[in-house]
């Protein structure tokens, strides 16, 4: 099986609701999906949503990478040289993780379909549910009480709380739903960057104090500020977890080198697809720290692709797959299913993906 074309589409999925973190607003989901056609007529499903705040890549730049640059050098290579494409992928441009990403995804897909075998398999094949938190944008405290109550009123037993935009009202933000919802629902936390390394340790020791029993501090600090996040590890009890600072396989080694972290968030849009993620959870099983498996807004394609890798690794022990559940539509067929928090993950061979309804090529 060889690739042959390579075709780039998007599709437009308005959210339920607005979604709202220290860096940014969004309405819709704005998704670029690649099919990877191969010369046996299987088609590979890939995507990339364009998140410039943290990626750097905007919709324009991702076609671009694709069309121009890296998918001409994969047309005529065998699906079964894994290494290969990888490295052909890696190796053709620097940056542009997203749009790794996306060629990255479709070509697990083929390769799942070359073989009859499900990507969670392929992995590792450690179980076939996964259990997701819900993301609470970041509001006024009685509207993210209000959406904190609805969450776990429709079976979500964890909770990640967008905050980082005010340190005080962030913990009259957390105090509120940690009284609305009782003790026995887990609540992280994801500052975005919003805090520096002072300010969260403040902030965070106040959490302690109050007894608010907060699980994880997902990125309280600038990404860049490796030496802040350490800080804010060493000065707090509460775990403290990467994610824009946990961008790719090299960033990840920078890390754990430096003990700056207790949790690796790992995203497929960041890492440049599910052959680097797999390297950071082999890195981070290797000295003994968990990971979380997170995604950006985006289609079910994506989140299909990181629900595979998290069902397959044992040490992908927490998934902030979500984003599926947030749109007002979901134009995936196949692919995961949910039933309440859980993902369902498919075992038809590839990601389970059959089409993409409202799919809009690019030329």
């Amino acid at each position: 099986m060889k690739i042959k074309a390579i075709k780039i589409g998007k599709v437009s999925i308005p959210l339920k609701k607005p979604f709202k973190t220290a860096l940014r607003q969004v309405n819709s989901a704005e998704d670029i999906i690649i099919k990877m056609i191969a010369d046996s007529g299987e088609i590979g499903f890939g995507n990339a949503p364009p998140t410039a705040v943290i990626t750097g890549d905007s919709q324009d730049s991702i076609i671009a990478a694709i069309r121009d640059t890296i998918g001409p050098k994969l047309i005529g290579m065998d699906i079964d040289n894994l290494e290969g494409i990888m490295t052909t992928i890696d190796s053709s441009m620097l940056h542009n993780s997203s749009a790794k990403a996306a060629l990255d995804i479709a070509v697990y897909d083929l390769f799942g379909k070359r073989h009859s075998i499900p990507l969670y398999k392929l992995f590792g094949g450690y179980q076939t549910m996964i259990t997701t938190d819900l993301t609470i944008s970041v509001n006024a405290p009685e509207e993210m009480v209000q959406d904190s109550l609805e969450a776990v009123a429709a079976g979500y037993t964890a909770l990640k709380l967008k905050v980082g935009t005010d340190a005080a009202l962030d913990i009259k933000r957390v105090q509120a739903i940690r009284t609305a919802v009782g003790p026995d629902v887990k609540i992280r936390l994801d500052a975005n960057q919003g805090w520096g390394p002072k300010e969260a340790v403040r902030t965070i020791r106040k959490f302690e104090d109050m007894g608010l029993d907060i699980e994880l501090i997902e990125q309280p600090v600038k990404a860049h500020d490796f030496k802040g996040l350490k800080y804010v590890t060493d000065h707090v009890e509460t775990d403290i977890m990467a994610d824009e600072a946990a961008f790719g396989v090299y960033e990840v080694y920078q890390l754990l080198a430096m003990e700056a972290c207790d949790l690796i968030n790992i995203k497929l849009m960041k890492a440049g697809g599910l052959h680097n993620a797999i390297k950071i959870a082999h890195f981070a099983e290797t000295v003994g720290i968990e990971c979380m498996m997170g995604c950006m807004l985006e289609s079910k394609v994506g989140i299909t692709a990181a629900a595979s890798l998290a069902a397959g690794k044992r040490i992908v022990a927490k998934s902030d797959l979500d984003a599926a559940v947030l749109l007002a539509e979901d134009p995936v067929v196949g692919g995961v299913s949910f039933t309440k928090n859980q993902l369902i993950i498919p075992d038809a061979p590839g990601l389970g993906i059959t089409d993409v309804q409202g799919w809009q090529e690019i030329k």
